[in-house]
């Protein structure tokens, strides 16, 4: 069962880290709406007024929180351990979306999160031990077996097509492009954040691994993919759902990290059939879970749509109707306002054309 004190507190610490990244969502969420509010330009359209919003910085204190204590999980315990457990920031994000962001949670929603508990509790049983490391170089050796640079160039080549092919054709409309991005580099951040954990922990206790030049480049391997992650999970976040958001970029960055983990890591040599076997069936169970989590939602929303309205921007909850193109006010978001106000001053002049407040409906 390879439950040793290093995996108890490197569980410990993922559960603390899964609590503050799923509260950051919703505050970095509440952040972006109130600055699109107030310069009409959003995020997911190349604004950047969310960083002068204090609320959004907030939101990003408590993130950062979150991973530090997951930068020092993956220190004690294995990644394939560590990263399943990020389920927990879905329920999170998921409950409190519904309560603070009004976004709807269908009942079956609710047995998704259970089951992405169960899910955690299988993997969290049958988890492997961590593999002594010495050094970093001995990590060093493993980032650059022939297998893991292979992945690695796959996860770039795939970077860079998405963000710049797919991302401007379909990013707005296709959820899967900016969490694919972040999840491809999220892997790879991950892998960085590993290696540069085990080589602080190692310092720590007397051998000194910032002597190093790996250790520094796994630290600039961790900045550049976080940088990057934050952008388009930003991007993310304004365009579409938050509930839907954070389960496919689990499932996907879930999904992406344990691979990269079994082949740098090599995390289940070692291991039983039978254990293996069951870690797959407890990610399965999670990722049942987050699917069912979010179609719920989605069925939620499309069934919330009227008159043939379909959805430009969600994060808004302003919707633009087909015909002539008017918004439906929303009391719960301000924001919605400001948009059909300026929609309605760009069509004033037009002789017999006035748009009805909706309001008054």
């Amino acid at each position: 069962m390879g439950f040793s004190t290093d995996n108890i507190k490197g569980v410990v610490l993922a559960l603390l880290s899964s609590g503050f990244i799923g509260g950051s969502f919703i505050i970095k969420k509440k952040g972006l709406r109130r600055a699109a509010a107030a310069s009409g330009v959003r995020a997911g359209f190349g604004g950047y007024s969310y960083l002068f919003e204090p609320l959004w910085w907030l939101g990003m204190v408590t993130m950062i929180v979150g991973e530090v204590a997951n930068f020092v999980a993956y220190a004690f315990a294995p990644a394939v351990l560590v990263t399943p457990l990020g389920a927990l920031s879905i329920i999170v994000s998921a409950v409190l979306a519904h309560f603070i962001l009004k976004e709807s949670l269908h009942k079956l929603g609710m047995l998704g999160c259970l089951m992405c508990i169960a899910g955690s509790v299988i993997i969290v049983i049958h988890a492997p031990q961590e593999h002594p490391i010495t050094s970093v170089q001995e990590i060093w050796s493993m980032a650059t077996q022939s297998v893991f640079l292979l992945y690695t160039g796959s996860v770039v080549v795939l970077v860079f097509i998405l963000i710049f092919h797919f991302s401007p054709r379909c990013g707005h409309t296709n959820v899967l492009v900016f969490t694919g991005i972040c999840s491809l580099m999220g892997s790879l951040s991950v892998m960085s954040v590993k290696a540069l954990g085990t080589s602080l922990r190692l310092t720590f206790e007397g051998k000194n691994q910032l002597i190093y030049p790996e250790t520094w480049f796994f630290m600039l391997v961790v900045a550049t993919c976080v940088m990057i992650q934050m952008v388009y999970l930003n991007k993310a976040l304004d365009t579409f759902n938050t509930a839907i958001v954070s389960p496919i970029y689990y499932v996907m960055f879930t999904t992406l990290t344990i691979l990269a983990s079994v082949i740098m890591f090599k995390d289940w040599d070692g291991q039983s059939g039978g254990n293996i076997i069951s870690e797959i069936c407890g990610f399965i169970v999670s990722l049942s879970g987050t699917i069912l989590l979010h179609s719920t939602i989605e069925f939620e929303r499309s069934s919330s749509f009227r008159g043939g309205c379909t959805p430009l921007s969600p994060s808004l909850s302003a919707h633009l109707c087909s015909g002539i193109g008017d918004y439906i006010f929303n009391e719960e978001d301000p924001s919605s306002e400001i948009l059909y106000s300026r929609k309605q001053d760009s069509h004033e002049n037009i002789p017999g054309l006035k748009l009805p407040d909706l309001r008054d409906l």
